[in-house]
C-alpha cells in the first residue's frame, strides 16, 4: 500500500483503474487504457488495482463497483467515475484535470 500511496501523492497525475479479473466491463476498459497509456505516457501514469487482491485500497476509496477510475495528482482526487469510459472522453477528462 505504501508504493500505491507514493504514486498517488507524486507530482505526476495517476489514473487508477480499480478492476477485477471476473469483471466483463473491466475487460472492455483494458484496451482503452492500453491505448491511452501510449498516447499520454508522458502526461499521466495509468495503474491497475485488482480489488480482490487489494481490498484495503478499494475500501479506502470506497470503490463499490468495478471498473472505477480515479484520477489523482499530488494526493488529491481530481476525478472519479464507475463504468466503462470511452477513450476520447477519458483523454479529454485527463487533459482538463492535469
Amino acid at each position: 500500500m505504501s508504493k500505491f500511496n507514493d504514486l498517488i501523492n507524486g507530482e505526476q497525475p495517476v489514473l487508477v483503474d480499480f478492476s477485477a479479473e471476473w469483471c466483463g466491463p473491466c475487460k472492455a476498459m483494458a484496451p482503452i487504457l492500453k491505448d491511452l497509456k501510449k498516447d499520454l505516457e508522458n502526461e499521466v501514469k495509468i495503474i491497475k488495482v485488482d480489488v480482490d487482491k487489494n481490498p484495503k485500497a478499494a475500501q479506502k476509496f470506497q470503490v463499490r463497483g468495478v471498473p472505477t477510475l480515479i484520477l489523482f495528482k499530488a494526493g488529491k482526487l481530481l476525478w472519479r467515475q464507475s463504468g466503462v469510459v470511452p477513450a476520447n472522453q477519458l483523454a479529454t477528462i485527463i487533459k482538463e484535470n492535469i
